[in-house]
């Protein structure tokens, strides 16, 4: 792999990674914290959508984001000729 792909590969695994901590910020502070007054109007399953946030959604976010950055990455790796088959 020559040095200009590495870059372009590096450079594409920090914008796959940005992308995905900054959704992972929004929903862990930005829901359970920063919007929980806003959203506790809304009920699931009998309690507040800010508490579910603040207690679930931001785990079950977190391991969605864990795939997601699975499958991005097994995209990248065959992009740049780097994959195991």
């Amino acid at each position: 792999m020559s040095t200009e792909n590495r870059a372009a590969y590096w450079r594409a695994n920090l914008k796959v990674l940005s992308v995905l901590i900054v959704i992972w910020f929004a929903v862990s502070y930005g829901a359970g914290i920063l919007f929980v007054d806003a959203l506790d109007t809304i009920k699931i399953g009998g309690f507040p959508l800010g508490f579910w946030f603040a207690q679930q959604g931001s785990i079950y976010t977190f391991v969605v984001l864990i795939f997601v950055y699975v499958w991005q990455m097994n995209k990248l790796d065959k992009q740049f000729d780097v994959h195991e088959d």
